[in-house]
C-alpha cells in the first residue's frame, strides 16, 4: 500500500534523482514525495510572484500537473527542484498575464487597497521602526514594473541563474541582466528611507 505512512516516510529519505526517475516511470508515490518535498518552495515562489495565496495554490497545482506530464523530459533528475521552481515561475507569469486586465498587483491580498499605516499612528520615524524590512521590501517590489519584479524574484528568492530566468521568461540573458540592474537601482532608491 503506497499511501501508508511507513512508505511515505521511506520515500521522503530517497534522493531527488531516484524519485524523479521513478516518477518519470509512472510511480505516483515517488511523485507525491517530490510534491511534498518541494510544494512549500513552489508555493512560496508563486506567492511572491503573484502576490496572492489563492493564485499561488492554483499555480502550484498547474505546475505539478505540468511536471507530471513532462517529467520524462527532465534531462538532469537531480536538478528536479530547480526544474519545478522554473515551472512554477512560468505558471506564475501565465497567471499574471491572465490578470493583466485587472487592477495593479498589490503586495498583499488586501482587496486591491494600498498598504499604508492607519491614520493616527505614530510619526514616520516610529512607523519606520515598527515596520519590518520585509514589509518595506514588499511595498518596493509592488512598485516595480512587472517585468523587473519577475526577474528580481526569480533571482533573489528562487536563486535562479540569468540563463534559467531567461528561459523561464522567454527573453535573452542580456535582457535579464538589464531588468535586474534597473530593479536593483529602483529598490535601492525606494528602500533608502528604510536604512
Amino acid at each position: 500500500m503506497t499511501g501508508s505512512p511507513l512508505v511515505r516516510d521511506q520515500l521522503d529519505l530517497v534522493p531527488d534523482a531516484i524519485l524523479a526517475g521513478r516518477a518519470a516511470d509512472g510511480d505516483t508515490a515517488a511523485f507525491e514525495a517530490l510534491a511534498r518535498r518541494y510544494g512549500p518552495h513552489m508555493r512560496a515562489c508563486a506567492r511572491r510572484l503573484t502576490g496572492s495565496h489563492a493564485d499561488a495554490d492554483d499555480v502550484v497545482q498547474e505546475a505539478l500537473v505540468q511536471a507530471w506530464k513532462q517529467l520524462d523530459s527532465l534531462r538532469e533528475p537531480a536538478a528536479v527542484k530547480g526544474w519545478l521552481l522554473r515551472l512554477t515561475g512560468s505558471r506564475s507569469i501565465d497567471c499574471l498575464r491572465r490578470r493583466r486586465n485587472h487592477a495593479t498587483l498589490s503586495a498583499d491580498d488586501d482587496g486591491g487597497q494600498a498598504v499604508e499605516p492607519p491614520a493616527g499612528e505614530p510619526g514616520p520615524e516610529s512607523s519606520a521602526m515598527a515596520t519590518s524590512g520585509t514589509e518595506a521590501l514588499k511595498l518596493a517590489l509592488a512598485r516595480l514594473p512587472e517585468e523587473q519584479r519577475r526577474c528580481w524574484v526569480l533571482k533573489e528568492f528562487n536563486g535562479q541563474t540569468y540563463e534559467q530566468i531567461a528561459q523561464t521568461l522567454n527573453i535573452s540573458p542580456a535582457s535579464v541582466r538589464g531588468r535586474l540592474a534597473r530593479a536593483r537601482v529602483a529598490l535601492v532608491r525606494d528602500m533608502e528611507g528604510w536604512r
